[in-house]
This record gives structure tokens, C-alpha cells and sequence, in this order.
């Protein structure tokens, strides 16, 4: 099935039904309109039981009529007024009133397990005007509307009435255009929407979700539980990429999982350890089989990077990408497996019922700031420890380099809990989570390296390579050499700092 998606950039407007719309033809960039056509569009929405859809300002329909009957999925997109709307036509999909997976995938770390049922019947009576710029192309579209709307919930009840909207169509549109035609449309009668959209007007209020934030005097369960609702919101918006393996999704959900289980971790008696042991430890493994993925992700970054500058063969170039994008595809796959089952979804529904209801710990009257002081003394220590611990090993030999390892994954630990004090608005955490960042960067790029050159010497082991391929691996390994020393230079300049 063909699906495509496009940003909607549109105002809506109520306003009384029959009154008259001014003319839009003096608005900037626009000389001209076409005819006035008039459409009859019946919608069904589809939503959960609970409303997971629109409680996320999100909209599901089966349209016909007009010029786009078929399928349309809508979702914010961080910018007022603007939404992202996915489009698949009946050519293109079953008219069997299921809801097609095109549409499903997107979302269905919102639905999960939850049958997806008609919300809402809508009507719509629908004359539009398509306004035309200075070289004759569609800029924009003005649409009078008649709804009338039937909740499908139960008590739900039917309501009629009218509304305006206008539509940026392309990019051809003068810059001020939307600000101007706001301005003309509520000086000619146009007033506020009573509601996000018909679909919100026509079911009611809903459970909407609403960006954490603290109060003035937050005690740590409220800090740590905004932190783990911010998280958990960007795993969440995460998902939908992963499955299409979007650039760096597998890396930020992968991250989400690891800070949430930072803040277990980090913060061990602020929530009751024996309610929440069980979801550090499947935010653990989900965290690992993305990380599968991302391993592969860096590497072929990192081979095609050192490949740019030399003159391999593609024999060569096959033997260092060809093997790793195999075990990129295989990785993604075994994720989407993961991020399909029922213990995924189980998963979401845990950490949605955490943050709805949190089990409190010895320390969850703590105030805010002095948990995190805690935590971030607590994590330096450690990293010192280990730190001191290193020294006792030869350098280069595995226990040393395994030390490493493990002073790296400090770091991480003491920045995650540095960012966990993020909603405080505090500055005195700056300099300890920039110090961490750099000693877990740094070490980050000493174990590349070594994972790289460790490949690179099993290729020349094989003894299958041509000379001038043998005298490029050499050239990279010595790249490679040269950069986990300069890596190694830095974490010891940043270690000074912590």
C-alpha cells in the first residue's frame, strides 16, 4: 500500500453558519481564486476506548468525498498550527472499514494491545475556494464548512455547526500570508475554535496529556517522576522512526531507555525498589536489543568514514560494509520483533501506571535539589574509585581495558543523573554533567577504536586480501591507532576536571 504524508499548515476558525467570508484575493501574494466547489465529506474517526489518540491531539479517519477521500492519520508536529498528516486512498487500501496497518504502525505505541472502534460519525458540507499566487499555482485553500456530528461514545450526543479553515497549500505561499489572512478572517467574523478540532468538539473533553512540569518546592518523587514522564514521552515519539529505521532513532530510544533506568538507579529510594525492580530490568533488554542495532549503526558510520579518503577496492569495501549492514538489518528486524510483542506493550502500560500512580520510597519527601546533590556525589565518588583502581593495571591489558569500560559507564550514570536535575532550572549542575559528557565521549571513542582495529586484524588474518587492500587496512589501522590515543589524551585531561 502507497502512503504518503505532508505538513498542514491551516487556521480554523468558528463563526456563525451562513455568514458571509470576506474576500480573500487582498491578502499578500494572492491575485486570484478559482470557482468555489462544494463537497459532501463523511467521516468516521476511529480512537481506543480510552482515548489514547485524542488525548494526544492525534486524529484517525476513513473519509469519502472530495478530492482526498480514503484514510488520514494527523499528529502534532512541535509547531502551532501545523500537523503531519498521512494520506493512503482506498486504491491503495481494503474499503472494508479496518483500519490499515499503514495507519496503525505509527501510533501503536500509543494503542498497544487496544482495539481501535468508531469515536465519531461527522458530516460536513464543504464549499472551498482555492486562492492562486502570481504565477498562476494554488497557494492556499479557504474552506466554509456545515458539520453536524455524532458522538459514537457512550452518552454521546449530536451537535451541529460552522467553522472556517484555511490551508497553506505548497511552498509558493507569501511569507506573511497565514498571519495576514488571520488577521482578515477574525476582523470579518471568524472567532477562536471552541475546540482542537472537529473531532474534539464532537466527543468532548478527553484525557489530554500534559507536558510534565514541577511546581516551586518539588520533592524528589516529583522530580523523579516529571524526569521519568519526559522520558517516557521520548521513547514514545521514538517508536514510530525506529520502525522505519529513521536516522538516530534506534540511538534516542535506546538513550530514553537508558535514562529512565538511570533514575531507578540513580535515585534508588526515592521510588519503592521492590515495585520497580521488574521495569528497570525490561527497560535493560529493550535497551540491549537496540543497542544491537545501534552497535551496527556506528560501525558502518565509522567504516565509511575512514573508507572516504582511501583508494579501496571494492572487494575491500564490501568485506568491511557489506557484512555490517547485514547485521544492521538483521537487528532491526529482531527490534521491531521486540517493540511487537505484548511484553512491549506491557511495558508502556508499567510505566504509564508508575507515573499515574508512584510507589514512594524512604526518600520521596526529600526535597528535590538534595536528592540530586546526593546522587551526583555518590556517582563521583564511584568514578574516583574506579579511576584509582585503573592505575593498579597495565595499560593496554585487558583488565585495564575493561576498567575503562567501566569508568566509561560511570560517567554516563553521573551525566544522566546531572540531566535528571533539568527541570530545577539549575545552573551548578552544568559544569559536572560537561565533564561527564566528556569522559564518557572520550572513552566512547577509545573502545571504538579498539573494536575497529580488532576487525580490521581478523581481515588481515584471513590472508585472502590483495597487497594494495593489506597496505589500506595498514593506512586505517594507523588512523585508527592515532585517534584512540588522541581519545585516550582527552579522557585523561578530562578526568582532571571531575
Amino acid at each position: 500500500m502507497a502512503a504518503s504524508e505532508q505538513v498542514e499548515v491551516e487556521l480554523k476558525f468558528d463563526v456563525d453558519a451562513g455568514h458571509t467570508a470576506p474576500d480573500l484575493r487582498v491578502l499578500p501574494g494572492v491575485v486570484g481564486a478559482d470557482e468555489p466547489q462544494t463537497f459532501g465529506l463523511d467521516a468516521t474517526y476511529f480512537d481506543t476506548e480510552n482515548l489514547d489518540l485524542a488525548g494526544n491531539r492525534i486524529t484517525m479517519r476513513r473519509r469519502t468525498g472530495g478530492k482526498d477521500a480514503g484514510w488520514h492519520l494527523k499528529r502534532p508536529t512541535g509547531t502551532a498550527g501545523a500537523r503531519r498528516e498521512l494520506r493512503l486512498g482506498f486504491d491503495d487500501a481494503p474499503d472494508d472499514g479496518v483500519v490499515p496497518t499503514e495507519l496503525i504502525t505509527p501510533v501503536i505505541a500509543l494503542t498497544r494491545t487496544r482495539a481501535l472502534i468508531p469515536v465519531a460519525a461527522i458530516s460536513t458540507t464543504r464549499t472551498v475556494t482555492t486562492l492562486l499566487g502570481t504565477d498562476g499555482r494554488p497557494v492556499a485553500e479557504f474552506a466554509e464548512d456545515l458539520v453536524t456530528a455524532q458522538s459514537m461514545l457512550p452518552g454521546g450526543h449530536f451537535q451541529e455547526w460552522a467553522e472556517w479553515e484555511f490551508e497553506l497549500i505548497g511552498t509558493a505561499a507569501h511569507p506573511s500570508l497565514l498571519k495576514a489572512a488571520d488577521k482578515l478572517l477574525r476582523n470579518s467574523g471568524g472567532r477562536a475554535p471552541s475546540s482542537a478540532s472537529k473531532l474534539a468538539r464532537a466527543i468532548g473533553s478527553t484525557p489530554t496529556v500534559v507536558e510534565p512540569h514541577l511546581g516551586k518546592r518539588p520533592t524528589a518523587l516529583e522530580l523523579v517522576i516529571t524526569d521519568i514522564a519526559i522520558h517516557r514521552n521520548s521513547l514514545i515519539s521514538y517508536d514510530p522512526l525506529v520502525r522505519i529505521d529513521a536516522e538516530d532513532a534506534v540511538h534516542q530510544m535506546r538513550v530514553a531507555c537508558r535514562r529512565l533506568r538511570s533514575l531507578f538507579s540513580g535515585f534508588p529510594r526515592v521510588l519503592d525498589a521492590a515495585r520497580v525492580g521488574h521495569l528497570s530490568n525490561e527497560l535493560k533488554l529493550l535497551a540491549r536489543i537496540l543497542g544491537d542495532a545501534r552497535d551496527s549503526e556506528v560501525q558502518l558510520a565509522i567504516d565509511e568514514a575512514l573508507l572516504r579518503s582511501e583508494n579501496a577496492s571494492p572487494d575491500l569495501i564490501a568485506r568491511l560494509t557489506e557484512a555490517e549492514s547485514s547485521v544492521h538489518d538483521r537487528a532491526i528486524r529482531a527490534a521491531h520483533v521486540a517493540m511487537n510483542s505484548d511484553r512491549y506493550f506491557a511495558l508502556l502500560d508499567a510505566i504509564d501506571e508508575l507515573i499515574a500512580s508512584p510507589p514512594p520510597g524512604p526518600d520521596a519527601d526529600l526535597d528535590a535539589g538534595t536528592a540530586v546533590d546526593r546522587a551526583i556525589t555518590k556517582s563521583r565518588k564511584s568514578i574516583r574509585k574506579s579511576q584509582d583502581a585503573l592505575a593498579s593495571f597495565a595499560e593496554g591489558s585487558p583488565e585495564w581495558e575493561e576498567q575503562l569500560h567501566t569508568i566509561r559507564k560511570k560517567a554516563k550514570r553521573l551525566r544522566y543523573s546531572t540531566d535528571a536535575a533539568t527541570p530545577l532550572g539549575k545552573k551548578r549542575y552544568k559544569k559536572v554533567a560537561r565533564v561527564a559528557k566528556n569522559i564518557q565521549s572520550a572513552l566512547g571513542d577509545v573502545n571504538d577504536t579498539h573494536i575497529n582495529r580488532a576487525r580490521l586484524a581478523e581481515l588481515v588474518a584471513g590472508g585472502t586480501l590483495s597487497g594494495p587492500d593489506m597496505f589500506v587496512l595498514g593506512r586505517i589501522d594507523a588512523r585508527q591507532e592515532a585517534d584512540g590515543e588522541r581519545a585516550l589524551a582527552a579522557y585523561r585531561q578530562a578526568a582532571k576536571d571531575l
